[in-house]
């Protein structure tokens, strides 16, 4: 018999006050790039214990303790897919994605102000904007379907006694399958079409908009304090399509049109300390903890057949508020400059994306205007799958900044980000979870580790500066269509597997910051 959320998807996907999320969608709110002003971005953002730029506001606030005079930057550039193909075709299936390969993008707007206390100490204050997400990506894929298919997914889920649930897209199928009925006229279950091949494509855009407000300081030059609070606009748009080459020439077409917007907040803690009074080198430590986000999500999914007598449609919409708590970020940074023309900076940083909490609202009351949210409470369900997706990730950053002369700077960086999904993971659809049942889309992405290699240069003119940096970003990824199903053996007709296949994500940034110091 189906269960509560199972009966919920099917007969309408309309807004409810209980929701949440689901564990693939989470990672988009704490997967952040390196982003920010062109120098830091050219070091690799090896600079959280050099500090003395006011893009580590964002990661060790003590950073902004270094600033000997006040400043304000702007940063801006553009983003480019170059591998990324708008017109994807995969056997006999083609397909046309809608997206820009090249964007434009603001990205960090800010403003330092020091004030001396006394002649070797300093109190500042800081506020910047930076884009800490910028969600702009073309994927495709395609691939061959050795008797599986969206639709079989559904009819293997179809409860013959047992405690699969649906989503959105099964909700459509439901109503598009030839039910199967038994001699007492009863639906037993649902006729399904195996797949021979698949295309898959989506376009994201958006961003992530961090808010920093920051309160730094020194005492005697040696150790240096500060306190960031933040704020988190969440801004994500995807448009997908995903199309099956089925039996008896037959094709199936799926389109998922998804949002996600709220807000989020969050305190970030760091100290800076030199051990040796008499040597430039210089130790980092810093916090950050989780960003509590209040969110919204809208999506709507679209799902036609077709065969030789014709096309038959069906579309579910899901509208639900949620929110996610993502997991504490704890950092270590060494810097150090050499004959004043040198600096060299290391940053290792650490967050157990499993412990990501999938919050359920609840207990809400209702006023004249609106629905209001008191409460929330863990989801239980999905985070179990959570832990068991995601992992610890690992983050370093390595960067040198050499000065030939005074006013002019050469910078080299690197960044590296391990996987933060598990080998074995993948999108549970049929979990006990709203974040599940409400799902219009059943693709998913195992991406594995980043890698990011920067340069820049920098020129000061009297009090005005310009920055340059340069970055390339690869993270390659297993992209599987839908959740696989096995019966009762590894042999089984009834089987559903869909293989991964292996896809890429080749990014080039050009920045450029303008500042002004005074």
């Amino acid at each position: 018999m189906k269960t509560k959320y199972s009966i919920i998807a099917a007969l309408a996907l309309v807004a409810v006050p209980l929701s949440a999320q689901e564990t693939y969608q989470d990672t988009k709110l704490v997967d952040s790039e390196l982003n920010g002003t062109a120098r830091y971005v050219g070091m690799g953002g090896a600079m959280e214990a050099l500090g003395a730029d006011i893009s580590t506001i964002g990661s060790n606030p003590a950073g902004i303790g270094l600033f000997r005079s006040s400043q304000v930057s702007l940063s801006g550039g553009f983003v480019a897919q170059k591998d990324a193909t708008t017109s994807p075709s995969f056997g006999g299936i083609n397909a046309r994605i809608d997206g820009n390969k090249t964007n434009a993008s603001f990205d960090q707007v800010g403003l330092v102000y020091a004030f001396r206390t006394s002649q070797s100490s300093f109190l500042n204050f800081a506020f910047n904007y930076h884009k800490s997400r910028n969600f702009d990506q073309i994927l495709t894929a395609g691939g061959v379907l050795n008797k599986a298919s969206q639709n079989k997914l559904t009819a293997m889920k179809y409860p013959y006694g047992t405690d699969y649930n649906w989503n959105g897209v099964d909700a459509n199928y439901s109503a598009l399958l030839t039910p199967i009925m038994n001699e007492e006229n009863k639906q037993v279950g649902l006729d399904y079409l195996n797949g021979t091949e698949y295309l898959f494509g989506q376009y994201q855009k958006g961003y992530i908009g961090e808010y920093d407000f920051n309160i730094s300081g020194n005492l005697n030059d040696r150790v240096f304090l500060g306190l960031t609070v933040g704020l988190r606009d969440v801004n994500y748009r995807s448009n997908s399509y995903y199309t099956e080459n089925l039996e008896q020439n037959a094709m199936a077409e799926s389109w998922e049109d998804l949002r996600i917007d709220g807000q989020g907040f969050d305190l970030k803690a760091g100290v800076i300390f030199r051990p040796v009074e008499t040597s430039p080198f210089r130790i980092g430590l810093y916090v950050n903890t989780p960003t509590w986000y209040d969110l919204t999500l809208s999506s709507a999914n679209d799902v036609t057949m077709t065969d030789a007598a014709g096309s038959l449609d069906k579309g579910q919409k899901a509208d639900y508020d949620y929110k996610v708590y993502t997991p504490w970020k704890f950092g270590v940074s060494l810097g150090h400059t050499l004959a004043g023309c040198l600096a060299l900076g290391a940053t290792y940083e650490y967050s157990d994306y499993g412990s990501i909490d999938n919050r359920i609202n609840d207990d809400g009351y209702y006023d004249d205007w609106s629905y209001y949210f008191q409460q929330s409470s863990s989801d239980r369900t999905m985070n179990r799958h959570t832990k068991s997706t995601l992992k610890g990730v690992s983050t370093l950053k390595l960067g040198m900044e050499f000065k030939p002369m005074p006013e002019f700077s050469i910078r080299l960086g690197y960044n590296y980000m391990s996987p933060m999904f598990s080998e074995n993971g993948f999108r549970d659809g049929s979990l006990e979870s709203p974040g599940s049942a409400y799902a219009t889309s059943t693709d998913y992405t195992n991406w594995k580790s980043t890698n990011r290699v920067t340069a820049g240069f920098g020129y000061q003119m009297k009090k005005f500066f310009v920055d340059l940096a340069y970055q390339y970003s690869q993270t390659d990824g297993d992209f599987y269509p839908f959740m696989s199903y096995v019966a009762n053996s590894a042999s089984s007709p009834d089987n559903c597997i869909a293989d991964g296949v292996k896809v890429s994500n080749k990014r080039n940034q050009m920045l450029v910051t303008l500042g002004y110091r005074f």
